[in-house]
């Protein structure tokens, strides 16, 4: 009974993981037909297949969607439903879960930075 505990115990502490890497490829996913195109053009690579970048963008919405959607489960993950762990757990330190907070918040800033750059980049080319 001892190793089914510590096997779900376990899977529970990845599961936590998947929503904020699904919102980190969402986003990529939703900013490649604007960022990809800047960012190659900064770097001074350039031509005409760069234009084909840009196919993705009637898709922008739904990527969008999805990334909020994943945001919204890490967050819920992290702030409103209690952890499941056995006492002496790394899960059931304080600090762990402040640092997993952390990490939270600059991911979420950082995606949401990502997914922000297509209003702006008129801005730099």
């Amino acid at each position: 009974m001892e190793k089914t505990g510590s096997k779900g115990t376990g899977m529970a502490q990845s599961n936590g993981k998947s929503p904020l890497i699904a919102a980190v490829l969402t986003a990529i996913g939703g900013s490649v037909c604007c960022v990809g195109p800047l960012v190659l053009l900064a770097l001074g690579i350039g031509g005409t297949w760069v234009s084909s970048l840009t196919t993705m963008e009637p898709y922008r919405p739904l990527f969008i969607g999805l990334t909020l959607l994943f945001l919204a489960l890490a967050f819920r993950r992290l702030y409103l439903t209690p952890p499941a762990c056995a006492p002496g757990m790394s899960c059931a330190n304080p600090r762990a879960l402040k640092r997993q907070r952390l990490i939270f918040w600059v991911v979420a800033t950082l995606l949401l930075g990502l997914l922000a750059v297509p209003w702006f980049a008129s801005l730099f080319y």
